[in-house]
């Protein structure tokens, strides 16, 4: 099963108020473990970046001035997230609408919100009156966040798939056997095991030495047992 955790940042908080995404960040995950393989897109918005928004990412306008526009990279975005894996993005509406927002001006079909999953409403659902913003559930689970000065898209994306994974049951969850390795333990399992025949009782014989020191260790013991039980009888 394929997964992509997937986060953006952006100029401001509506798409038609002519606010741009300048970050993607993409986690793949297979079978709720990560690959190894990761999306870490910066896109020029072709307009200022508002200071409150910089102060949230730390992203400048000097340093997207020479990085590519949304139509030059839309398809290594596309690419990374295939046709049909999972989106698993924190509070899915805003990332999806400037997702879809970019790729209608550019052309492109949009993405279904069917493939959307929204771990902050997983986790309201799983928390009902807790906070369940990123760095709350990070607390929760324990999961190191100290390098998040400022918002990063794929910083969050790859603290949301341990959040994730969490809010699924566990990090056990993740560590189930693949198919091609259960199958072969449980025809291991299955092979009749060969059993020895059981090994025959050896006979010691105690030695002339072991003898006497037994008969010297009886001779000091006092009025034993057995000698009562002999004057008694």
């Amino acid at each position: 099963m394929r997964e992509i955790v997937l986060d953006t940042e952006t100029t401001g908080l509506d798409p038609e108020q002519g606010h741009k995404i300048i970050e993607i960040g993409g986690v793949e995950l297979l079978n709720h473990i990560p690959s190894g393989k990761t999306l870490q897109l910066y896109i020029n918005p072709e307009r200022d970046i508002p200071p409150e928004s910089t102060a949230v990412h730390g992203i400048t306008n000097e340093f997207v001035r020479d990085k590519p526009v949304f139509s030059q990279i839309y398809s290594l975005f596309l690419d990374f997230i295939g046709e049909d894996g999972k989106l698993v993005i924190h509070n899915a509406e805003f990332d999806m609408k400037f997702l879809n927002w970019e790729l209608k001006q550019v052309g492109h079909s949009v993405l279904p919100w069917s493939r959307a999953l929204d771990t902050a409403a997983l986790a309201r659902k799983k928390f009902p009156g807790s906070p369940v913003n990123l760095d709350a559930l990070c607390r929760r689970f324990g999961i190191d966040n100290s390098n998040r000065t400022f918002h990063g898209a794929l910083l969050d994306s790859e603290l949301l798939a341990e959040v994730y994974l969490e809010l699924l049951g566990g990090r056990q969850h993740g560590l189930e056997l693949s198919p091609e390795i259960a199958e072969s333990l449980e025809k291991t399992s299955a092979m009749p095991v060969a059993r020895k025949a059981p090994r025959k009782a050896r006979i010691r014989e105690a030695s002339a030495e072991e003898i006497a020191a037994h008969e010297e260790m009886l001779a000091e013991l006092v009025n034993p047992l057995w000698k009562q039980k002999e004057s008694s009888g």
